[in-house]
């Protein structure tokens, strides 16, 4: 499903493998604190970039909740990682502002680089608990209220790994663009 927003940036949603966006020239990282590999996104990520990756994101550890920092692609056919920490659901509040700065600030780091194109996963709704329909709405917001200040992206991309979190960002999607 794709939708265009304002300035023409178009805003995708795609069942598939974060890792495997070789169209794009940004992916996101549901990273950690201390940018290392762990479980899910992450997990996945450093296990095609590291130990290069490991060794450019050490750098800027450790981020807060809602940062974004920008590295290489070591091994990808991206060209450039956006690394943002999400919050616990439940534990880091108020959780809609600090995953809303995760969107924000990645799509700004981007922009800034010049990224004309960025794949991001559902951040924070693995291991960190947040619910897929309320992550949704607050990515899909949030994007929609930076979308104006960006210059060089021209297409967003959700990528969702399973049916269940394709269909429930669909149904987000379509209501907000009712």
């Amino acid at each position: 499903m794709t939708i265009s927003l304002i300035d023409k940036i178009n805003l995708e949603i795609r069942k598939g493998d974060i890792t495997k966006q070789p169209d794009c020239d940004s992916i996101v990282n549901a990273a950690n604190a201390q940018l290392k590999s762990g479980g899910g996104v992450a997990g996945a990520i450093h296990s095609i970039g590291d130990p290069e990756l490991e060794i450019e994101t050490s750098k800027f550890a450790p981020i807060k909740t809602g940062e974004a920092v920008i590295t290489s692609a070591p091994k990808m056919p991206n060209r450039y990682i956006v690394h943002c920490l999400g919050p616990v659901y439940g534990k880091d509040k108020p959780e809609d502002m600090l995953l809303g700065n995760c969107y924000k600030n990645a799509l700004l780091i981007a922009d800034k680089y010049e990224v004309k194109s960025i794949a991001f996963p559902a951040i924070s709704t693995g291991i960190f608990g947040y619910p897929v329909d309320e992550a949704a709405r607050v990515a899909f917001s949030t994007i929609q209220s930076v979308a104006h200040k960006l210059t060089n992206i021209k297409t967003i991309r959700s990528v969702l790994w399973s049916d269940e979190d394709y269909k429930t960002h669909e149904k987000v999607l379509e209501d907000l663009v009712k």
